[in-house]
C-alpha cells in the first residue's frame, strides 16, 4: 500500500527556509535497507520514520542519506508538526517519542511554536585535533568536544560567515560533525552558528537542533542566562530558542509543511 511522506521546513515560520526534513509515518517497522534507501532518495539532512505506539506515543528513528543518527532536533520538530497537522496525533497533547537517545517530548505552545525536551550535550574545552582548524580555515577563540561533535568558537559573525571548509579534510576528523559559533550582532539573537558534518553525509546542515543542545550550555555559561535565542547562519537560515533546565534543553521553534507526497516503492517491493 502507498505510504504518505511529508516534507516540513523546521525552525522557521516560512517555506523554503529553516531545515527541511522528510517525515514518514509507518504502521510497523520495515527492514533497515528500505529505511536507508528512502533517506538516500529524499537526500535531505534527515528523514524521520515513526511507528505509533499509542494515541500520542511513537517510536522515532532518524536517517541521513548516509547513516542512522542517535539524535536530531529539526526532524523531531518536523515530526511533531506533521503528526498534529495531518491528524496522526491529538492537536493539544504532549507527544512522546521513543528514540536511541531516550524519551523525547514535544509540546504545543500558545504562541504556535513547538517545544522539544532534549538531553543537554555540554562540551568540554580541548585541544583541536589534527586537521580541524586547517579544514575550517578558522582562527579559534576556543575549541571544545562533547560526545559526538566538536565546537569551535570564532570571534565574530563576519568570521563565521566567511568560513569555507575543505570538506574532504573535515570528513577525516573523527566526530559526527563540527559546530562553529560566534556572538551575534543581529537584533534579537544571542549567538550564531553553522554546522558541518561531511562524515555523516551532510556538508553543511541548514539548522541543527541537536547542536543547540550543546550551544545552550556554552553560551548560557558565557552570558549568564538560561533562556537564549540562536540564529543558524546557513544559506537558508533558521531560528532556535533554547532554555536550559537541569541537564535538559528545551528547543523551541516553528515549522511549515511544504510537500505532501506518496512513496510508491513500498517495503514489499524493495526487500
Amino acid at each position: 500500500m502507498p505510504i504518505t511522506l511529508y516534507v516540513v521546513d523546521a525552525f522557521t515560520d516560512r517555506p523554503f527556509a529553516g531545515n527541511p526534513a522528510a517525515v514518514c509515518v509507518l504502521e510497523a517497522w520495515p527492514n533497515d535497507f528500505w529505511l536507508a534507501a528512502v533517506a538516500r532518495e529524499m537526500n535531505l539532512s534527515e528523514t524521520a520514520f515513526l511507528v505509533p505506539l499509542g494515541e500520542a506515543e511513537f517510536d522515532l528513528r532518524w536517517f541521513t542519506p548516509a547513516v542512522e543518527v542517535d539524535l536530531c532536533g529539526h526532524a523531531t520538530l518536523a515530526s511533531a508538526h506533521a503528526l498534529r497537522e495531518r491528524g496522526h496525533a491529538p492537536a493539544g497533547r504532549q507527544l512522546h517519542f521513543r528514540t536511541r537517545s531516550g524519551l523525547l517530548t514535544a509540546d504545543p505552545l500558545t504562541s504556535g511554536e513547538i517545544e522539544l525536551d532534549f538531553p543537554a550535550q555540554d562540551a568540554t574545552p580541548c585541544d583541536p585535533p589534527a586537521g580541524l582548524l586547517t579544514a575550517l580555515g578558522a582562527k579559534a577563540v576556543a575549541v571544545a568536544r562533547n560526545k559526538t561533535d566538536y565546537l569551535v568558537e570564532v570571534a565574530s559573525p563576519v568570521e563565521l560567515s566567511g568560513i569555507k571548509p575543505d570538506f574532504r579534510t573535515l570528513a577525516a576528523v573523527e566526530c559526527r560533525g563540527v559546530m562553529v559559533t560566534s556572538p551575534s550582532d543581529r537584533p534579537g539573537f544571542d549567538f550564531e552558528s553553522r554546522f558541518f558534518a561531511p562524515a555523516s553525509g551532510i556538508d553543511e546542515d541548514p539548522v541543527t537542533g541537536s547542536a543547540h543542545c550543546c550551544l545552550a550550555g556554552w553560551w548560557g555559561d558565557k552570558l549568564g542566562r538560561d533562556d537564549l535565542t540562536g540564529y543558524q547562519a546557513s544559506a537558508r537560515g533558521g531560528v532556535v530558542r533554547v532554555v536550559r533546565r537541569q541537564g535538559r534543553v528545551a528547543l523551541i521553534g516553528r515549522a511549515v509543511t511544504v510537500t505532501v507526497g506518496t512513496i510508491l516503492a513500498t517495503p514489499e517491493l524493495t526487500s
